[in-house]
């Protein structure tokens, strides 16, 4: 997993999609942003290579995006990190950050404004 910046925009471009093997799949669960769709799309349109894609560029594909009828492409919902254990995880750490905040404490958990620009 990467974060969405000017240097991992379509990091996964035409030159590295047709570099993959035959009949590989390529599983997405990065921001959309790091392959480059169009490149990726024609190669899936061509047949040649398969896609689990769960966070698409843009976010939610047209939805004339031929992606959705693929035999070789499965789309998911931006599900990739909320498995389980993650929403009991979130479920459990957000009262008591929410705690810390109405009495005026420290965040334990706080986004950091200098570091989110890097941040998957």
């Amino acid at each position: 997993m990467a974060p969405a910046l000017a240097a991992t925009r379509h990091k996964i471009d035409a030159r590295r999609l047709a570099l993959m093997k035959d009949r590989a799949t390529l599983n997405n669960i990065a921001p959309g942003s790091l392959v480059d769709h169009v490149a990726l799309q024609r190669e899936l349109v061509s047949g040649r290579i398969s896609a689990v894609i769960d966070v698409g560029e843009p976010g939610v594909l047209p939805a004339t995006s031929p992606l959705y009828t693929l035999p070789n492409v499965l789309l998911t919902s931006h599900i990739a990190g909320a498995v389980e254990y993650e929403r009991q995880r979130l479920g459990s750490m957000a009262p008591g950050e929410v705690e810390r905040f109405v009495k005026g404490l420290p965040l334990q958990h706080a986004a950091v404004a200098a570091t989110l620009h890097f941040q998957a």
